[in-house]
């Protein structure tokens, strides 16, 4: 008889800890703040509990306690006063994100202390709530993609005069990256990488998010730009065409429904790749968390786990400011 072969053996409560494949620490997080020109006081997002907007007086001292968590590096989502078709304020040097970034690098207790990343696209920004530049064809409104990279051309030029660290483009139009790329080396910011939602799918999961950053669309849906979800080489061709055109980080987005995704770009590419748990995700999470249908914080850190198993190298996450308080209790490391 052959012996059994007991891989059992090496899972006892030390050999577990020192063995895993995995390891997620701090660093590996990036939280996402949401800015709103409207607001004198910060405001819960109701379908996003814990996660709240804020008014920008409020954010250099969030930016603060997060440097004092050990996160280092944060995600900027912008909420205008004001809108149009064109989504002109997102360009603008006073607008909400570019003074955000200015004060945050003008901080000496932030400046060089934590990343700077800042969304680029035109959803918040525009009166109808689309990613891109309204345009009429054959009598049917359509996103206009090349019209779209002009205007993302003057929001990458904003952001890089106001000191930001990566310029992540949100918008899935083609060409985006070769655009912003040729134009930031263009104007003298060719250090400044960009990190691309290479495969952004079509999904479900975003509309919690809508709700904070008021960017629900006013007519048709995003199915033209944002990918079929069904598609498995479509999101591959995706990045790698991003490669191709100069993107510096790739971005997976929903992040659990998109786990073959990132292991495939892991195989395939040699490039740095950010999961995104997107709204939807953290908030059922946290609801079922609420009802004692599961263990918030176990969901939570198996869901992180599986990423990095996957083969993500940092991950976006609304819990990353609470992951990373019991972080510290563990000495930065799980």
């Amino acid at each position: 008889m052959f012996p059994i072969n007991r891989m059992r053996r090496l899972r006892t409560p030390i050999l577990n800890e020192i063995l895993s494949e995995v390891h997620l620490s701090i660093n590996d997080l990036i939280y996402p703040i949401f800015i709103d020109e409207n607001i004198i006081e910060k405001a819960e997002i109701k379908t996003m509990p814990n996660i709240y907007k804020y008014p920008l007086s409020d954010l250099k001292n969030i930016v603060i306690e997060l440097i004092n968590l050990g996160i280092k590096s944060i995600l900027l989502f912008g909420i205008p006063k004001n809108k149009d078709e064109y989504g002109s304020s997102s360009y603008d040097q006073n607008g909400i994100i570019q003074k955000s970034i200015s004060i945050l690098k003008n901080e000496p207790l932030i400046k060089d202390k934590i990343l700077i990343i800042a969304d680029l696209c035109l959803c918040e920004y525009t009166t109808h709530g689309h990613c891109g530049i309204i345009s009429k064809k054959n009598n049917k409104f359509i996103i206009d993609n090349d019209k779209t990279l002009e205007v993302l051309k003057k929001i990458a030029i904003s952001y890089a005069k106001s000191g930001v660290d990566i310029i992540a483009p949100s918008g899935m139009m083609d060409g985006t990256v070769k655009t912003i790329r040729e134009e930031l080396d263009y104007n003298g910011y060719s250090n400044i990488p960009i990190m691309n939602y290479s495969s952004k799918f079509n999904s479900s999961l975003y509309g919690p998010f809508r709700d904070a950053a008021n960017s629900s669309y006013s007519f048709g849906d995003r199915s033209s730009y944002q990918m079929n979800f069904k598609n498995r080489n479509e999101a591959l061709r995706e990045i790698k065409q991003d490669i191709v055109e100069g993107v510096d980080i790739t971005i997976v987005k929903p992040g659990i429904f998109s786990l073959d995704i990132i292991s495939e770009i892991k195989k395939k590419y040699n490039i740095p790749i950010v999961v995104y748990q997107v709204s939807g995700e953290y908030s059922m999470i946290k609801c079922a968390s609420k009802n004692n249908y599961i263990n918030e914080f176990k969901v939570f850190y198996e869901s992180f786990i599986s990423f990095k198993r996957a083969g993500a190298n940092l991950i976006i996450t609304y819990y990353a400011k609470e992951f990373a308080k019991y972080l510290n209790e563990k000495n930065g490391v799980l």
